[in-house]
């Protein structure tokens, strides 16, 4: 749900096909029949947008039909714990919960905590979304002062118990509702909930795929944990077989999320420090709590090792490891922040090493007019792709928004080295490191990114090497003494040498590190980041082990390194009932083992190794210490996964339907149309097409979304240059059914044009069966599809599909909603030139669209904490979503 694998993931989908094979159902929900429906038992098709009600129908059927396994759910997740009286639902809010502020769209927090528990500081909720701070502890847990004074109720029969609460906020996602909202007949859903339901218990499990048809949501990260709700609610988590697997759409997505460029990360998910922290004593305090348990209250360790990596023997206690050389945030600088300030004129220079954001992000015309007014701009690419050449062959020229003659930017381009020509890892979707090496010398100019970063530094220290300038210490300081390899001025730095950098190195002995648990807070230890530790270990690159599995039990440990530590199930200390015995013998995974003291198994133990199941730590400790032993999720501040979420996500503890920014219907759930919390952009630049309550939508009256091919590869800068490929896919093209052909006039192979309120785009008609007409509520609702992966430059060209897409963000992790808008369609090419402006400008006055338009919802309250307030303002910001001129980061990939 949420990936179309077998056309994204082609070589990973092999397995979901050898376990098919093996008597494995397959079930694929997705708006569109794909490559993966095709060879799936099932496909069941829904409107794009509306997960969330399907998935929260699936958690209702568990739970009103008592399907889910209580025993895993009692002992490992929150479900027992009470949420404290303050705490208002949707339920009785109308698509609120309480704390909500209007006037900035954002949550306190503070009415979402554990009764007897420790709230947090939820005071600056508005700087949490801006920094996306919800992000900020991707592994696994955001600051809690949890303790052991938690009140629970362990018959989970409390009214106020997470158990009861959650039955209380799906109740009304019935199969009825379900069917209204996806267009997922009843038969169709329920035999969905059989088939999950199933895999449950002592003796099955299932395993739920998502990728980007998930992220790229306005509610993205709400999606994910709708997922995980029922996949926690049926024990399938930390177990053989289970889990929720996030695939990533390219070989090392993992990895530059692990080791981040993103501005409110540092590695190993360890936030960014921001304007409030005073010294490093602030920062730590502000990770971890007092009473929390796991090793998020060993940040210290982790931060002061990071430091001592970064700046060696100039990190001092004196000095406090030089954490005043960290950069501070104040806000969102991210991705389309950025290019809003470009545009804005506050941003000068700008560096893109492997991303073509004319072509490959949302909103492509406000990408490259962002580019188009810069000092300069650096590209690192493989081909020149188009945002090397915007300022010549930009749509923009055509209708005249861009003159080359005129255009200001100097672009300044370094060709890149591929993949099989320079060695280091990748790191998988399995969190897998895997070492590669180098199979063909780069040619000409081309270079690693390694190189070109580690040159640019040591060019920049040599010039500022006479700088009596404070700003200039940091750079200076650096411990910049990589190893290089080869002659020359500008040798290629040693990627060996750097990963045992990131593994970590003992500063007293100058022995690698074997594990994260080893690091030190005294500056003793350095690493780069510390869930890496452990790849070198005993001085051995981990990352090259090759063992074949024929030679090895299908754990296969000995085959790459997975962070952390090597483990390959995350928390799999679920997969031993509470008293540490396997669930089953079919299914063991981990085990505790009473006569050697220890746990033990086929993977290696997420879990202290000496902690026995009927462990319990005494009041007031804190850290892996705190620890019970049936606690298995160890990076969460009270040791339990989280049905709900008192903190750590900005909008709201328990995922909730809300329409998607651009939506035909209302929402028939709630009084509260879309996410309250939701980043929206009232510019000029940005327009949105109007939603319910709003009136105009008709004018764009279908479904859009978008995904990828097999054949190309995202921004189309690695596969459109190819002959081969682009003899396989040589033109953009759009699906639709055949009733919406006959509605629209469209004619197979013909030309049509899809329009938003941002753009219009040319594809090749595709007349086909694959996309479905849905009824929803009565009426019929058509979706269209299209492929991105063209844009002017290339062997074979076509128009931008992200043109087609505004900018309206996630609140959690500022990733776009870029897999849902509405459109209209019609047949013929679309206008060219100044036409185009004009006929863009013609249907944004048909609809009625403002700056406002999509920048406020009417809502049934206008507070989540008055339930009895009304409000008819439409003034921006002033109900249902914040408006702001704030950006973004992808962490992701390309739209």
């Amino acid at each position: 749900m949420g990936s179309n694998m077998a056309e994204a993931h082609p070589v990973g989908f092999q397995w979901v096909m050898e376990a098919k094979a093996r008597g494995a159902k397959v079930l694929h929900i997705d708006p569109r029949f794909t490559r993966t429906s095709a060879l799936a038992d099932k496909h069941v098709p829904l409107r794009a947008g509306s997960d969330i009600a399907f998935l929260g129908g699936v958690i209702n059927h568990i739970l009103s039909n008592d399907l889910d396994f209580r025993e895993y759910v009692r002992a490992y997740t929150n479900a027992s714990f009470l949420v404290g009286e303050e705490f208002v639902d949707t339920e009785d809010l109308d698509g609120l919960f309480s704390g909500y502020d209007p006037e900035t769209g954002t949550y306190d927090t503070s009415t979402w905590q554990y009764e007897n528990g420790f709230p947090e500081d939820s005071v600056e909720s508005e700087r949490h979304r801006e920094q996306s701070a919800g992000e900020q502890h991707g592994s696994g847990g955001p600051k809690l002062e949890s303790g052991t004074g938690i009140a629970t109720d362990q018959t989970l029969e409390h009214p106020r118990c997470v158990f009861q609460i959650l039955k209380r906020h799906f109740s009304r996602y019935t199969p009825e509702m379900v069917e209204r909202i996806c267009g997922v007949s009843r038969e169709d859903f329920l035999e969905v909930c059989r088939a999950w339901t199933s895999a449950s218990g002592r003796e099955h499990t299932a395993a739920l795929v998502y990728s980007v048809g998930w992220t790229q949501h306005s509610m993205g990260a709400q999606y994910i944990r709708a997922g995980a709700i029922i996949q926690l609610l049926l024990g399938n988590i930390g177990r053989p077989g289970g889990g929720v697997l996030a695939l990533r759409g390219h070989a090392s997505i993992q990895g530059s999320t692990d080791i981040p460029t993103l501005y409110n990360l540092l590695p190993g998910y360890l936030p960014m420090p921001d304007a409030r922290h005073a010294d490093k004593r602030d920062y730590v305090e502000s990770i971890r709590g007092t009473h929390q348990k796991g090793y998020w209250h060993n940040a210290d360790d982790y931060i002061v090792s990071l430091l001592k990596e970064y700046w060696g023997e100039a990190a001092t206690e004196e000095n406090d490891y030089r954490f005043d050389y960290l950069p501070r945030i104040d806000g969102d600088h991210g991705t389309y922040r950025t290019v809003m300030d470009m545009i804005d004129g506050k941003v000068f220079g700008y560096f893109l090493l492997g991303q073509n954001p004319a072509v490959g992000s949302a909103h492509g015309r406000l990408q490259r007019l962002g580019m188009a007014n810069l000092d300069w701009l650096v590209v690192r690419d493989l081909t020149m792709i188009e945002s090397a050449e915007f300022w010549r062959n930009a749509p923009e020229i055509e209708t005249g928004e861009i003159t080359a003659e005129q255009c200001r930017t100097e672009v300044f381009f370094f060709p890149a080295a591929s993949h099989v020509e320079k060695e280091g890892t990748f790191t998988q979707t399995q969190r897998m490191l895997q070492w590669r090496d180098r199979a063909l010398e780069p040619r000409g100019d081309q270079r690693s990114e390694l190189w070109f970063i580690y040159h640019l530094g040591r060019i920049l220290r040599r010039k500022l090497a006479t700088s009596t300038d404070e700003r200039d210490r940091p750079l200076l300081d650096l411990a910049w003494d990589y190893r290089t390899e080869g002659d020359g001025e500008f040798p290629e730095p040693s990627a060996d040498d750097v990963l045992r950098r990131i593994n970590g190195v003992d500063l007293t002995t100058g022995e690698l590190l074997d594990s994260y648990q080893q690091l030190t807070s005294d500056g003793t230890t350095a690493a780069g980041c510390w869930i890496y530790s452990g790849v070198y270990a005993g001085g051995v690159n981990h990352a090259r082990n090759r063992t074949a599995r024929t030679e090895q039990d299908e754990t296969a440990l000995e085959w790459g390194w997975a962070w952390p530590a090597n483990r390959r199930v995350l928390y799999n200390r679920a997969s031993a009932d509470p008293q540490g015995r396997p669930w089953s013998e079919r299914k063991k995974l981990v085990w505790w083992d009473a006569e050697r003291g220890e746990w033990t198994g086929h993977d290696v133990p997420d879990f202290p190794k000496t902690t026995p199941p009927e462990f319990e730590p005494e009041y007031g400790e804190a850290g892996p210490g705190a620890l019970a032993g049936d606690d298995p999720f160890i990076m969460q501040a009270d040791g339990k996964a989280w049905l709900f979420a008192p903190s750590g996500v900005v909008d709201g503890p328990l995922p909730t339907h809300y329409e998607p920014h651009e939506s035909p219907m209302p929402n028939l759930l709630y009084g509260q149309q879309g996410s309250p919390a939701r980043k929206v952009y009232g510019r000029e630049d940005n327009p949105s097409n109007p939603a319910p309550p709003e009136g105009g939508g008709d004018v764009f009256p279908f479904v859009f979304t978008a995904a990828r091919l097999t054949e190309h590869h995202t921004a189309g800068g690695m596969s459109r240059q190819l002959a081969y490929l682009s003899e396989l896919q040589p033109a953009l093209f759009v699906e639709v059914s055949p009733q919406l052909a006959a509605e629209r006039g469209l004619e197979n192979l013909d030309w049509a044009h899809v329009v938003t309120s941002r753009a219009a785009v040319d594809a090749r008609v595709l007349v086909t069966e694959r996309m479905r007409p849905l009824r929803l509520d009565g009426r019929v609702v058509h979706q269209v599809w299209m492929p991105y992966h063209w844009g002017p430059s290339g062997k074979v060209d076509g128009d931008v599909v992200n043109d087609l897409l505004g900018v309206v963000l996630d609140p959690n992790t500022m990733i776009q909603e870029s897999k849902v808008a509405t459109c209209d369609i019609r047949p013929g090419r679309r206008p060219r030139g100044c036409e185009l402006l004009e006929y863009l400008a013609e249907y944004r006055r048909r609809a009625g669209v403002t700056v406002e338009t999509g920048t406020h919802v009417v809502t049934a309250h206008t507070t989540a904490s008055d339930a009895a307030a009304t409000s008819d303002t439409t003034a921006p910001g002033s109900t249902g979503s914040h408006t702001t001129a704030q950006g973004t980061t992808d962490r992701e990939e390309d739209a």
